[in-house]
Order: C-alpha cells, then sequence, then structure tokens
C-alpha cells in the first residue's frame, strides 16, 4: 500500500458544459428578459414566486445558481435566500439577489443572509453576465473541491480499514504460533482477549484508569490480548508440555516465556526499521502480565503502578482462565472457587481496583467462557453426563 499515489476520480473536472441557472421573479417580463440574456450560455429555469423557487432549488437535480428578486408577493426574496441557506441540500447554492431595492441597508441584508452578490434593476446585461459567469465558477470550484475532499475521505477511510485488518492478521497470525504449541488452550487466547476487553469497558471510568482506556486503547488491548504467551514458542516441549509439577530450574526456564515474546515482537519492529505503534500495548502485556501487585512476580519484579494497566488486566484475565480450564497438569476449578481465589489475592498478587472490577462482572466472565469452550472441556462435560445417566 505504501508509494501508492492518491488519484482523483475522473468524473470530477471543472465547470459543466451548461450550467443551470434559476431565475426567480414574480414579473414576467423581467422571466423572460433574463431566460433571452442567459440562454446561450446557461440551461434557464424559471420561477413566478418563492414557494416554486423552493421546490426547485431542493429537486434531484438542483441549480447551480439561483438569480432571486427579494419584492415578490407573498415569500419575499430574503425570506426565500434565508430558508435556502437553513438546508443542507440548498446552502451550498450561490444566491444573487437582482431587485430594484438599491439601498445600503437592503444590500447589507441581502449579503448577511448568505447571498453571494446583490445587483439592483435597471441591469447592464454585461455587468450581469459577468458577475454571473464569475460566481458559477466558483461554484463549480467549490464543488469540485468538495467532491474531491469526499473521495480522498473515503479513500483514507479505506487504507485505514486496510491498515486495521493487516494488523489484526499480524496479531492473529503470531498468537496461532504459541497456541500451536500447547493445544489443549485452544481458546485460551480467545478467551483472555474477551475478558481483558470486559474489564477494560468496566473500569474506563475509573479515575485512575480513565486516561488510558481511551475507545482507541480499549481495542488494542482487545487485539494485542492474544499475544500475552507468544514467547512460549521459545519454551522446549519437555518444559510446555510436561504434566507434572515443574522443577524449580524448569519453572526458571518457563518464565523466560516473557522476555522471549516481548523481544520477539521488538525484533519484528527492528526488522522493520521503524517503531510500530501498535504493538506498544502488545510488548507491555507479553512482558509483564506475570507480575505481582506487591512486587513478587516476574521477570523484573515491578510493583504496583510500576506495573502497566493493559499487564494488570491481563494478570486477571490470564489467572481465571488458567483456574476454571483443564490444563495438562490440572483439573478445571468451578467458578466460584476460582472467583474466591481471585478476590483473597486483592491487593497481593493483583490490583485491588482490577480486583473490584473483575468481581462486579464475574458473571460475564462465565459468560465469556461458556462460549469459547476448548475441546477437552466438552469432553469431560459430556463424559461427565454420561457417567451420571
Amino acid at each position: 500500500m505504501q508509494g501508492v499515489p492518491l488519484q482523483p476520480p475522473e468524473n470530477l473536472s471543472g465547470l459543466p458544459a451548461k450550467p443551470t441557472v434559476l431565475v426567480v421573479d414574480d414579473t414576467p417580463d423581467n422571466l423572460a428578459m433574463m431566460s433571452e440574456l442567459l440562454q446561450d450560455d446557461c440551461r434557464v429555469r424559471v420561477a413566478n414566486n418563492g414557494e416554486r423557487a423552493l421546490r426547485l432549488a431542493g429537486s434531484a437535480e438542483p441549480p447551480d445558481l439561483i438569480l432571486l428578486d427579494i419584492m415578490m408577493p407573498g415569500m419575499d426574496g430574503y425570506e426565500v435566500c434565508k430558508r435556502l441557506k437553513a438546508e443542507a441540500s440548498t446552502r451550498d447554492i450561490p444566491v444573487i439577489f437582482l431587485t430594484a431595492r438599491s439601498g445600503a441597508e437592503d444590500e447589507r441584508m441581502g449579503l448577511d443572509l448568505g447571498a453571494v452578490d446583490y445587483i439592483t434593476k435597471p441591469i447592464n446585461p454585461q455587468i450581469v453576465m459577468a458577475r454571473v459567469k464569475a460566481h458559477l465558477a466558483l461554484k463549480a470550484s467549490a464543488d469540485f473541491l468538495r467532491d474531491r475532499n469526499a473521495w480522498l475521505q473515503r479513500e483514507v477511510e479505506k487504507r485505514t480499514r486496510e491498515i486495521a485488518a493487516a494488523q489484526d492478521v499480524t496479531i492473529l497470525a503470531m498468537a496461532s504460533l504459541a497456541e500451536t504449541r500447547d493445544n489443549e488452550t485452544g481458546n485460551h487466547i480467545r478467551r483472555t482477549q474477551h475478558f481483558v476487553k470486559a474489564l477494560a469497558l468496566q473500569l474506563r471510568t475509573h479515575p485512575r484508569f480513565s486516561g488510558f482506556l481511551s475507545d482507541a486503547n480499549v481495542d488494542l488491548l482487545f487485539k494485542s490480548a492474544p499475544l500475552h504467551d507468544i514467547g512460549k514458542v521459545g519454551i522446549p516441549d519437555h518444559i510446555l508440555l510436561k504434566p507434572g509439577r515443574l522443577t524449580a530450574e524448569e519453572f526458571d526456564v518457563m518464565k523466560t516465556h516473557t522476555t522471549l515474546g516481548r523481544d520477539a515482537i521488538a525484533q519484528a519492529e527492528r526488522s522493520l526499521g521503524v517503531e510500530v505503534g501498535f504493538l506498544e500495548i502488545a510488548k507491555e502485556i507479553t512482558l509483564s502480565h506475570q507480575e505481582k501487585w506487591d512486587g513478587s512476580g516476574y521477570p523484573q519484579g515491578l510493583k504496583g503502578e510500576q506495573i502497566p494497566i493493559s499487564a494488570r488486566l491481563m494478570a486477571v484475565a490470564d489467572v481465571y482462565d488458567a483456574l476454571t480450564n483443564t490444563r495438562i497438569y490440572k483439573k478445571p476449578m468451578p467458578h466460584e472457587d476460582a472467583v474466591a481465589l481471585i478476590l483473597k489475592a486483592r491487593g497481593t498478587h493483583f490490583d485491588p481496583d482490577v480486583v473490584d472490577a473483575f468481581a462486579q462482572i464475574q458473571d460475564e466472565f462465565r459468560a465469556i467462557a461458556g462460549r469459547f469452550v476448548d475441546a477437552i472441556q466438552e469432553q469431560r462435560v459430556e463424559g461427565v453426563a454420561e457417567q451420571g445417566g
């Protein structure tokens, strides 16, 4: 996508071959005179009262310019102009007052209402045509710029969607690497990203978190959460897939998945030659989701507010999922028991305010877990049901 120049659409050209001018006047002779004057250069439409003028201006084929008399029975020209400028569909049509009212206050009022010009009668045909052509040229230029800007905006939105899609593909492709190493946790990355988003939405108005939890960052948290265990691709199988308790030495190796993951993302950035903003939260989560509020976590022993908010949210999501799902080394724990353990670790393992938010939406966590059940978990539930039958 980089290096592809933006090109304007082919149909954005300048002045149309014959622009349309709407002449509004209650006097038939004036309508006839103006029609004859304009007919060689313009398509002319006429209206003999304000109501008809408004209907024609708001039609499917609006005029490019309006020549508007002021002194008309019923709705006068000032009111017509006021209503034209009040409607989005007609406000950009230039209006030139063409009137016998020659006072300075009359002209000021007309221009204040949004008219682009004010011509008094009796008219000089050459002057009228010069001004009409000038304002038609300005209108064509304004339309060109407006259409081009709208086209450019659509192109920017299209490119933005393409970039966002590329980000999503990049993150999911990287996350799938970790998933393939540990096939018992196939839906782990899906559950945890929804857990993290739920916590973020619950905390977004909290004074300690509102500055960070913008719409953009909540979106990035959801996209980045699947990368939290990307470093497990570097953990040997005999440790990662060990069915029993890890030795102290093995656990030291397992703990390196945090730095391995962060370094893998950083290396990808270095390969591109630039820092990639959307991966900043991913690096925080990957490196710090095993840190603990009291400073006893790893890999850096961060404490309290030193731990990035993204990692604090991930910590609760990750532990809840680990407790409530089958692993090669353990059976799943009931939801209520997992909630009790997390509440007990408030202020030690976890940020107290994050735990409070978790407690308030624990039923949402249970529902998310139910939507993304691992195959091994479903088999276990079905087996228990069959035994009970």
